[in-house]
């Protein structure tokens, strides 16, 4: 299991899996704007996604959890 981290202070632009999805290293899984630049989260790891913990619109802090990858 995979766990998928904030590494800034942003905000959730665009969510781009579902729960359920298969992911691949490198897979853009949500991206984040934070002084007007958009800045893709990547998957560190392939499997499968098990859960989104953020929401679009949403704020996020350095070390929120994102989004886990089994």
């Amino acid at each position: 299991m995979a766990e998928v981290r904030a590494e800034m202070v942003a905000n959730v632009a665009k969510i781009l899996v579902s729960e359920g999805d298969r992911v691949a290293v490198g897979d853009t899984l949500v991206l984040l704007e934070s002084m007007k630049m958009e800045i893709p989260v990547l998957a560190e790891d392939a499997g499968t996604v098990a859960q989104i913990k953020v929401a679009e619109g949403d704020v996020i802090q350095e070390g929120d959890l994102i989004a886990v990858i089994e």
